[in-house]
């Protein structure tokens, strides 16, 4: 059975750092896209960061407000992904959650309908 768990999530000043991570289960990290979404209190869900895995091959994607700051990576053996967070800013808070795609996209897009499994979420508050 698919599974998709988020953790890493909490609160931090601003400046500081969190390591976010995305379990997966049940399906191999290769051949599939994995994304990172947001969403704060009455806003949109937005997208953070992408990556995808090929056979060696990497492609990631970051939103332009996040560039910079962080950084998406990948242990297979692990079969996990983090999301590296640096510098946060309090515009950051918010419920991040793990998405996955069973396509490779190449991290072209952020797309909610065209997302197959989500994690629950885990909630970042930055704040002094």
């Amino acid at each position: 059975q698919v599974q998709v768990v988020e953790s890493g999530g909490g609160l931090v000043q601003p400046g500081g750092s969190l390591r976010l991570s995305c379990a997966a289960s049940g399906f191999t990290l290769d051949y599939n896209t994995i994304k990172w979404f947001r969403q704060a209190p009455g806003k949109e869900r937005e997208g953070v960061s992408c990556i995808s895995m090929t056979n060696g091959r990497t492609y990631t994607t970051y939103a332009d407000s996040v560039k910079g700051r962080f950084t998406i990576s990948r242990d297979n053996a692990k079969n996990t992904v983090y999301l590296q967070m640096n510098k946060l800013e309090p515009e950051d808070t918010a419920v991040y959650y793990c998405a996955v795609r069973t396509t490779l996209d190449y991290c072209s897009a952020y797309v909610l309908r065209e997302v197959d499994y989500w994690g629950k979420g885990t909630l970042v508050t930055v704040s002094s």
